[in-house]
C-alpha cells in the first residue's frame, strides 16, 4: 500500500484547517455563537423577489443552466461595471473577471504571484482564509501592526525603506481597509493616500479586498482604494456574499487586463467558470435594483445588532478588557489581560457557559495574539447577542480571577 506520506507534493506542509471551519463544527444547538461571520438570514431574498428572480431564470433557462465563460458571465460584467461606477470605481468590463465567491479571487492572486520566499504585507491581524490561501505559496509575511485608524503606515514606510536597503521589495499588500475581518477597524482616508504614495514609490501592488463596503453605517461610505488608484496598482477584490447570498457563491476581481488575463488562465484550471446559474441570479438582481434596494436594511439589522453588542460588553465585561468599536461590517475584536489564552478559554466557554467566538491567534501571522477573540454580531438575534456577552463576561471575569495572580500567559 502506498504511504500518503511519501507522495503528497511538499507544499501540503502549509497547508491548515480553519479553526473557524472546525469550530463551526462543535458548536451544539444550544449555544449561542459569535463565531461564524454568517450573514442573517433576513438580509436574503424575499419569497416576492425569489418569485421573480426564478421567473427570470426559466426565461433563460437554456444558457442559465450551461457552462459559462471563464471570464464570467458578460451581462452580468456590464451591471457589474455601472455598479461598480456608483462607488467610483471606474472598471471596464474586461478588466472584471466572476469568482466562485471572492475567496477563490484571493486564492488565485496568490497563485499568479507569490513565489516561495516571496514578500507579502498584511496587516496584524488579518483575514485568516487570506493566510490559508497565501500559505500554499510559501511566502514570507510582512505583517504592519494596526491601531484605531489601520495599518499603521509609518511602520509600514520604516520596513519597506528597510527593505529598500537588502534591495529587496514586496510582491504585493494585502488588506482589507474597510471594516476589517477580523477587528472591524477601518483605515482613515490619509492613511489610504499614503498608502497608495507608498505603493507607487515603492513599486508594488495593493490587494483590497472589500467584503463590508456597502455595510457601514454613518451617513458617508469609505472611499476605496480602487477608486483612489490612478496608475492601476490596486487589484479590487469583492463580493455578493455579504449583500445578497452567500449561498450563490459569486465574488469578483477588477484589475488591469494585464493582470486579468493570468487571472483568467489561472481559473480556467480551478473551475473552468463559475456557475451560469448563480451569475444569472446575481445579473437579475442587480439590472433590477434588487440588491441596491436590500442595501439600507442590511446596514439596518447590522447596526442595531452591532449597539446591542458594544452596549451589552459596556455593561457586562470586566475591566482589562478592551475592544473595538467598528463603524460598519459584522465584528468586534477582543483583547483579554495578556495572562489570557483564549485558545484554551475556548472549551471552558463552549462546554459550560454555551457560547462560541473565534480565538485571535490564528488572525497573526507574527505569533501574536493569543489574549485576543473575534466576535461576530451578524448572525444571532439581538437577545441572545446580549445573553451571549454576559456568558462570555462571566467567563472572562472568572479566568481573569483564576489567572491573574501568575501574571503569566497560559501555554498552548
Amino acid at each position: 500500500m502506498v504511504e500518503l506520506l511519501d507522495v503528497l507534493a511538499a507544499r501540503t506542509d502549509r497547508m491548515r484547517t480553519s479553526e473557524i471551519r472546525d469550530l463551526l463544527k462543535m458548536i451544539s444547538k444550544d449555544v449561542i455563537s459569535f463565531a461564524g461571520g454568517l450573514p442573517d438570514p433576513k438580509t436574503f431574498p424575499t419569497s416576492e423577489d425569489l418569485k421573480d428572480i426564478f421567473e427570470f431564470i426559466n426565461s433563460v433557462r437554456d444558457k442559465a443552466f450551461q457552462y459559462g465563460v471563464t471570464e464570467g458571465l458578460p451581462e452580468l460584467k456590464e451591471e457589474l461595471s455601472k455598479y461598480l461606477s456608483r462607488i467610483a470605481i471606474k472598471a471596464d468590463p474586461e478588466e472584471i473577471i466572476i469568482t466562485s465567491g471572492s475567496q477563490q479571487g484571493v486564492d488565485m492572486l496568490g497563485r499568479i504571484f507569490i513565489n516561495q520566499r516571496d514578500i507579502v504585507v498584511v496587516e496584524i491581524p488579518t483575514y485568516l482564509a487570506a493566510i490559508q490561501a497565501f500559505n500554499m505559496y510559501k511566502p514570507n509575511y510582512l505583517g504592519i501592526p494596526m491601531d484605531e485608524d489601520g495599518m499603521i503606515i509609518e511602520q509600514l514606510e520604516y520596513e519597506l525603506h528597510h527593505l529598500l536597503i537588502k534591495d529587496k521589495k514586496p510582491k504585493f499588500l494585502y488588506t482589507i481597509p474597510t471594516c476589517q475581518n477580523p477587528t472591524g477597524i477601518s483605515m482613515s482616508l490619509e492613511r489610504r493616500k499614503r498608502l497608495l504614495e507608498l505603493a507607487s514609490e515603492y513599486d508594488f501592488f495593493i490587494v483590497e479586498d472589500d467584503p463590508y463596503g456597502h455595510i457601514v453605517f454613518d451617513a458617508n461610505e469609505l472611499k476605496r482604494l480602487k477608486a483612489m488608484d490612478k496608475e492601476g496598482r490596486v487589484i479590487y477584490v469583492s463580493t455578493f456574499s455579504k449583500v445578497f447570498s452567500p449561498g450563490l457563491r459569486i465574488g469578483f476581481v477588477v484589475a488591469d487586463m494585464e493582470v486579468t488575463k493570468y487571472l483568467v488562465l489561472s481559473k480556467q484550471a480551478l473551475d473552468l467558470c463559475s456557475p451560469n446559474l448563480t451569475q444569472f441570479i446575481t445579473y437579475y438582481a442587480l439590472k433590477n435594483g434588487l440588491i441596491d434596494r436590500n442595501i439600507p436594511k442590511i446596514r439596518k439589522i447590522y447596526k442595531s445588532k452591532r449597539d446591542a453588542m458594544l452596549n451589552a460588553m459596556e455593561e457586562y465585561m470586566p475591566n482589562g478588557v478592551k475592544w473595538t468599536k467598528p463603524v460598519g461590517g459584522m465584528f468586534i475584536f477582543t483583547w483579554l489581560p495578556e495572562y489570557i489564552n483564549t485558545k484554551m478559554l475556548l472549551y471552558k466557554v463552549l462546554n459550560e457557559y454555551k457560547v462560541a467566538y473565534v480565538p485571535g491567534r490564528s488572525f497573526h501571522v507574527d505569533g501574536s495574539g493569543w489574549n485576543t477573540m473575534r466576535l461576530s454580531y451578524s448572525y444571532p438575534p439581538e437577545d441572545m447577542i446580549i445573553e451571549g456577552i454576559r456568558r462570555l463576561s462571566e467567563a472572562v471575569t472568572w479566568a481573569i480571577k483564576k489567572f491573574q495572580k501568575y501574571n503569566i500567559k497560559q501555554i498552548d
